[in-house]
């Protein structure tokens, strides 16, 4: 078997029985499958998870490579494929499915076509994909949603034992900042209709006492440009890491962003507070796994367990540390 990442995260340190979620765990993939061979390991790795105990499978984006053709029948391929999932599945969109459409090698296609197509194949229903099904909250169709955010059916919210999940449109390549007016446009557009969707994320968990927010998007949002400014390029994502920051604050309990792009597993809590220059202690980022390595991460809420975050293996060595 290949190595299978655990974490285990202890989340009601003060909240009483009453708040305290049950024990659950869910399942992190992303940035696979990037070609016919990766295709093979993905669906032997959707038959290892669909033999845990999760509650759902969430998939952070780029269905494919970044060069391969954002055809029709390779959506509704992956379509299938996730469908082999024995649990729900969700899958939050990336800039290979949509924002990078545009190159000659992904077949020249209008990023905003496709991120309709997206949503016509991937975000039907209310319903996530999957043999096993969980309903979701879209943004486009939740109660009181502004006119302006009612294509934005990829952005989802639902809440699993006390532990509040969003998922949100925040793709690679800058976030689709910085290339045309028209895609500069779609970007300001997309980050009004997404901090509206944190915001009452937020909002939500605060009223109901959750213990957790899970926020899952696709981009790395470079949480070390502050610092260490890369020349000639404008910080696409700029306001979530600002929306971030305040909602976490506010919040007071653990919040985990959860992402791809970049392609290297890492568990750290890269958030920093500018008006204390002190490290956001409540705050933590999980990236997945990404091609050429297909696997998987699986992460248990625990309320009984010791320690803030547990990391283990299943390699031979069995490796472990605590956070």
């Amino acid at each position: 078997m290949r190595a299978l990442l655990w974490l285990v995260l202890a989340l009601t340190a003060g909240l009483s029985d009453a708040q305290a979620p049950a024990r659950f765990s869910f399942a992190i993939v992303g940035d696979a499958p990037y070609n016919a061979r990766e295709e093979a390991l993905f669906a032997q790795m959707l038959d290892e998870i669909n033999q845990e105990n999760v509650a759902f499978v969430v998939h952070v984006g780029d269905i494919k490579s970044g060069a391969s053709p954002c055809s029709d029948e390779l959506y509704e391929q992956r379509k299938r494929m996730f469908q082999a999932s024995r649990y729900p599945f969700i899958f939050v969109p990336g800039d290979n499915e949509w924002t990078d459409c545009h190159r000659k090698s992904a077949g020249s296609y209008d990023p905003l076509e496709r991120l309709a197509k997206l949503r016509q194949v991937f975000y039907a229903g209310e319903m996530s994909l999957g043999q096993n099904t969980l309903k979701l909250a879209r943004q486009s169709d939740y109660p009181g949603t502004d006119a302006r955010f009612r294509e934005y059916r990829e952005n989802a919210r639902w809440v699993v034992d006390g532990v509040l999940f969003m998922g949100l449109n925040v793709p690679g390549s800058n976030n689709n900042f910085g290339r045309t007016p028209q895609m500069n446009a779609e970007h300001e557009e997309r980050g009004e209709a997404n901090a509206e969707w944190l915001r009452q994320g937020f909002e939500l968990a605060r009223n109901n006492s959750y213990a957790a927010v899970f926020v899952f998007i696709q981009a790395n949002p470079d949480f070390d440009l502050p610092f260490l400014r890369r020349v000639n390029r404008a910080d696409g994502y700029a306001a979530l890491k600002q929306e971030l920051l305040a909602h976490t604050l506010a919040f007071g309990k653990p919040v985990v962003l959860v992402h791809g792009d970049t392609h290297h597993f890492r568990i750290d809590q890269p958030l920093f507070d500018p008006a204390t220059l002190k490290r956001v202690e409540q705050f933590t980022r999980i990236e997945s796994f990404g091609s050429p390595f297909v696997d998987w991460i699986k992460v248990t809420i625990d309320p009984d367990h010791p320690k803030l975050f547990f990391l283990r293996t299943g390699r031979p060595a069995n490796f472990s540390q605590p956070f």
